[in-house]
């Protein structure tokens, strides 16, 4: 998943960290609803490396991770090398690292530090934890006004980066979007959109490999097909986990399932019979990762299409909110907020 600074003049001020907003959720699961099957989360290490000391690891791997080669965007697997820096073995699945890109900006100060979820399971690439991979998408833009080419500074430096190069890190970020303590007392489902499948992609890996019995169902949403990321190791493990399913959504196409072409909070919906059932047990969690707003639109889907029983036991939502349809980014986390089987992370 990356964090490249907002690339649009229009599109207000840049980020360099993805959005945990205040329906976030607290370190060890515990945000005081009282909900029924609240994760307990592992302590983590954070910050063990820092920008003012980066370590330097090295790329082994770098790889497109679309599904085809006319896919609408660039998409790479970069695996990285830390063995011997302290990043290596400190890390868990769904947190991330920094990457601190050479050279300065346009003021001539350097460039500032952009976070990446890692995609490996705590095990690393490697099975050692010496080796972490992430998701990245070139960013690519016009400028609205001189249409001038725009690049993000990080995403395609990343990408350009060969076998053998030295990359500056940091890390590792994050505490909050974590596997829970006792993975076997819950089920998952987990919903991504684009290069939010980052993490989903460790997490799946670390429970499909420890032999995890819970139900875990993937919805992978993308524009296109082509656009599907790491699609045929996904369709492999659902193939060699029967526990394990994955259903896409494809926005602009009619998709390779059968399914017809939708957003992921339309499986709610195509999907219900199989989602149903797990939503209403107190034992699953939802976990959401993509970009800024589908938080919205899977919440929205939830008030649509399911009754109250279910509804809160993802979120608790104040009189103030007013009706669903009404609800939009301002809400999430003001009135309409997460409990602690909600676990977010967009940008």
């Amino acid at each position: 998943m990356k964090a490249d600074a907002t690339m649009q003049p229009h599109a207000g001020p840049s980020s360099t960290t993805s959005d945990q907003s205040a329906m976030s959720n607290q370190p060890g699961g515990k945000t005081g609803d009282g909900v029924p099957g609240e994760p307990v989360l592992p302590e983590v290490l954070v910050n063990v490396v820092t920008p003012a000391q980066p370590v330097v690891g090295r790329v082994i791997e770098s790889t497109l991770c679309t599904r085809g080669r006319k896919a609408s965007g660039f998409v790479r697997h970069v695996a990285i090398d830390v063995s011997g820096t302290r990043l290596a073995g400190s890390f868990r699945a769904g947190q991330a690292f920094g990457v601190v890109p050479p050279g300065v900006d346009e003021r001539g100060k350097p460039h500032k530090l952009r976070l990446y979820s890692i995609a490996s399971p705590t095990s690393g690439e490697d099975g050692q934890g010496q080796v972490i991979a992430t998701t990245v998408k070139r960013t690519l833009d016009e400028h609205w006004e001189t249409h001038r080419l725009l690049t993000g500074v990080a995403s395609n430096y990343l990408c350009d980066l060969s076998v053998g190069d030295d990359v500056q890190l940091t890390g590792p970020s994050g505490k909050r979007f974590l596997l829970p303590v006792a993975p076997e007392q819950h089920d998952y489902v987990f919903f991504a959109t684009g290069t939010g499948i980052a993490p989903f992609r460790g997490m799946i890996k670390e429970l499909l490999a420890a032999g995890v019995a819970s139900r875990i169902v993937l919805v992978m949403g993308v524009p296109y097909t082509t656009d599907l990321l790491y699609d045929e190791d996904l369709q492999r493990w659902a193939q060699e986990h029967p526990n394990f399913t994955y259903l896409t959504a494809i926005s602009r196409d009619p998709g390779p399932d059968g399914a017809g072409s939708g957003y992921v909070q339309d499986r709610l919906v195509t999907h219900r019979e199989q989602l149903e059932p797990m939503l209403r047990s107190e034992r699953t969690l939802v976990y959401v990762c993509g970009i800024a707003g589908m938080e919205v639109g899977l919440i929205r889907g939830l008030a649509e299409h399911y009754d109250d029983e279910v509804v809160s036991q993802f979120v608790r939502v104040s009189p103030e909110a007013g009706p669903w349809s009404q609800w939009d980014r301002r809400a999430i986390g003001r009135s309409v907020r997460a409990t602690g089987r909600l676990l977010l992370e967009v940008y």
